[in-house]
């Protein structure tokens, strides 16, 4: 049955194909991959090669683009939209970032997908999170309007996605030895190519086996920031700690004194909410049962942040 992948050539998405051909779980030539620039493309053309069709599309697209861009695959592996600038100011509903997610789900539907598997995030649903939202809003709607089979994959938080989460943190040239954040718990990291092959085998599983299912891929090991930057000061020889202060205290830091894009901030402050509620710390063993059935054992936030650091 063929399998499309909207969003093949990013981070996500290539780490699940490459654990798809890599480990033989499914076949190249049943495989459908978009992607929305040339530079994709490129990235796409090693499994062009052993038979994938590389498709474009992006999310200004019409329908027709949409319908073209799946015609002839039978499940659909949508990844979700990294333009997060249609989140900010609180987008009504239809109006962030789902409205990309349900362009493409309505295309699924025209050309007769029958299963969908979506790439959420590993927060509660509902969650004190922005970032959150249109996954909540996506989900709601495979649940209620979404005729066919879907499964909902609560993709762990990026173990390489630390600097973001530790007061957006300049890997290459901050000094701050005293790192500002407006909330502070554990947090399931879980690096991209883990969940990647994590979400392979997934995909590559008979239909019914996660039919109808929301799962969370994470590890069971979870650091804090404070535990983070514990790792940062070890890699780096040079103490690094965070402040813990409010949200209101958090904005005008970063917007006033770090010079940073007001909108952004105050969408992706709200994350530290979520992160004070202990929304990101997952208690859920399917990542690790997964990679096991491949031989691997996740990888460690600490072996991460020091091939980051240098």
């Amino acid at each position: 049955m063929p399998l499309a992948i909207v969003g093949a050539s990013g981070k996500l998405g290539f780490a699940t194909l490459t654990a798809l051909l890599d480990r033989g779980l499914l076949l190249a030539s049943d495989l459908i991959l978009t992607t929305s620039s040339a530079t994709g493309a490129q990235k796409l053309q090693d499994a062009a090669l052993k038979g994938a069709l590389i498709r474009h599309v992006n999310w200004d697209d019409d329908q027709n683009a949409w319908h073209a861009a799946l015609q002839g695959c039978d499940k659909l592996f949508l990844i979700s939209s990294s333009r997060i600038q249609k989140d900010y100011g609180d987008a009504s509903p239809g109006q962030g970032r789902e409205a990309d997610h349900f362009k493409a789900l309505e295309a699924a539907k025209i050309v007769g997908v029958e299963h969908v598997y979506y790439s959420s995030l590993a927060f509660a649903n509902p969650s004190k999170s922005n970032v959150m939202t249109a996954h909540e809003r996506t989900e709601e709607w495979l649940v209620k309007e979404w005729a066919g089979k879907y499964t909902i994959i609560r993709e762990g938080l990026y173990n390489e996605s630390w600097p973001l989460y530790l007061g957006h943190y300049n890997v290459a040239k901050d000094e701050r030895t005293e790192v500002p954040i407006a909330g502070d718990s554990k947090i399931s990291w879980t690096s991209i190519a883990d969940l990647g092959m994590a979400t392979a085998v997934v995909l590559a599983a008979p239909l019914g086996e996660w039919a109808d299912k929301t799962c969370c891929l994470s590890q069971s090991q979870a650091h804090s920031l404070s535990e983070v930057a514990g790792m940062v000061s070890k890699a780096k020889s040079k103490e690094v700690q965070v402040k813990v202060v409010t949200r209101d205290e958090h904005e005008a830091y970063y917007t006033q004194q770090r010079g940073m894009d007001e909108p952004f901030i105050r969408w992706w402050s709200r994350t530290y909410d979520a992160l004070r509620d202990n929304e990101c710390e997952i208690q859920d063993p399917t990542l690790e049962l997964l990679l096991g059935k491949q031989g691997l054992k996740p990888k460690r936030m600490e072996d991460t942040i020091t091939e980051m650091l240098g």
